[in-house]
């Protein structure tokens, strides 16, 4: 049976050139970052070459402005927690979009239960954030705005650069959950009045584990971990050495190729969606149609439940999702697809499919192939499709 993963969103095949760079330091360059004798020094060289590999893939002014850490979830809660807390002074008004990741959404709701005032912005049926209800929400009090680059499940990209021109305009630092666009979009973050970015190794085909958060130059943030002086006094706690080194491999391919790559996925993201047009009756997309992920694509199938058809799939070697990783098995819509207003009934039966570099032609052939039929017969079984009279 043909195998085919659609799912790198939720995470990716590490690359093989990442791996044979980090096996040096599980075997022989096994110091501690912060020894001074020879195999420390050895593993720090390590940690700093893949600090500047990743200041360079985001366009940062200094590699001292990436600090690492264990996940893009401990990214995002560094930059919320950190800012809020070192602010408190000066406000405790956060502002956020509906369709953030959980790591957002649920570091603003326990911030909340600490006395800050949360705007959580709506958006459009596209998932875009409305900028003059941005500008509307700003207040004296307000100390973060944290908007991510691109949604996790249908793709839509924000805009980013607006969004930090008028952080910048009134003075509020502005944070960017990143990790679904790192290596999939253009960066500069200095350009885009970025203060803090997030970004995950495991989503640019690097290890588990390891994430990095981007500070700018200046920036008021506090501990989210006290212990020792890891990572310029920023987060204490050993590092992973190894993990790092991948996470610096992976950034370095990720620039080089990235252009070539957007080409291509979008190019095979374009054609799927076509060939399941092409095949299928009452077929949805689900995001921007043209400020989207290029290796994104969310479509709904009407009249049916999206978990069956990823169950479906399965059996056909097939690997999609119904959306965020994060919210597998839960009953619960999408809070993304129902932030952008699309009925409950059809939320149910979105499908996300994310490729990636692995992916060809033939995969997408494959997909159209398979599809179709499970969809007639689901549809076939369904009390929904049968009421439209189909």
């Amino acid at each position: 049976m043909r195998k085919v993963y659609l799912d790198n969103n939720a995470t990716t095949r590490m690359r093989e050139e990442v791996l044979e760079t980090m096996l040096p330091y599980y075997k022989d360059i096994y110091g501690n970052a912060s020894s001074i004798h020879e195999f420390g020094r050895l593993a720090r060289r390590g940690v700093d070459d893949a600090r500047l590999k990743v200041a360079d893939l985001l366009g940062a002014a200094s590699a001292e402005e990436i600090i690492f850490t264990s996940s893009g979830t401990e990214a995002d809660n560094f930059a919320v927690k950190g800012v809020a807390h070192a602010l408190r002074s000066k406000g405790n008004h956060i502002i956020t979009s509906s369709i953030e990741h959980q790591a957002v959404l649920n570091t603003c709701k326990f911030l909340e239960k600490d006395g800050y005032k949360v705007t959580y912005l709506k958006v459009d049926k596209y998932g875009i954030v409305d900028l003059e209800e941005l500008k509307r929400s700003i207040t004296d009090k307000t100390i973060l705005i944290t908007i991510m680059y691109a949604n996790n499940e249908v793709g839509t990209v924000e805009p980013v650069e607006e969004i930090g021109k008028i952080a910048k305009e009134r003075g509020v630092y502005f944070h960017t959950d990143a990790v679904q666009a790192v290596g999939k979009a253009p960066f500069e973050v200095k350009a885009m009045n970025v203060d803090l970015l997030a970004m995950s190794a495991h989503k640019i085909y690097g290890p588990k584990g390891v994430g990095a958060l981007y500070i700018r130059k200046g920036t008021r943030i506090t501990q989210l971990l006290h212990g020792g002086h890891h990572e310029m006094g920023k987060r204490a706690s050993t590092e992973n050495v190894a993990g790092i080194v991948g996470l610096g491999k992976a950034a370095e391919l990720a620039k080089k190729e990235r252009s070539e790559e957007i080409k291509r996925l979008t190019g095979l993201r374009d054609y799927l969606y076509k060939g399941l047009t092409t095949n299928i009756e009452d077929v949805r997309l689900n995001g921007h149609p043209d400020k989207r992920l290029p290796n994104t694509l969310n479509v709904g199938f009407k009249y049916l439940e999206g978990e069956s058809i990823i169950l479906n799939l399965d059996m056909e070697g097939i690997a999609a999702s119904t959306g965020s990783a994060c919210t597998s098995g839960s009953l619960e819509p999408s809070h993304v697809l129902t932030a952008m207003g699309s009925d409950p009934a059809d939320t149910q039966g979105s499908v996300r499919f994310s490729l990636g570099r692995d992916n060809t032609k033939e995969d997408m052939d494959y997909v159209v192939k398979v599809l179709p039929p499970i969809i007639k017969r689901l549809r076939a079984m369904s009390p929904l499709y049968d009421e439209k009279g189909k």
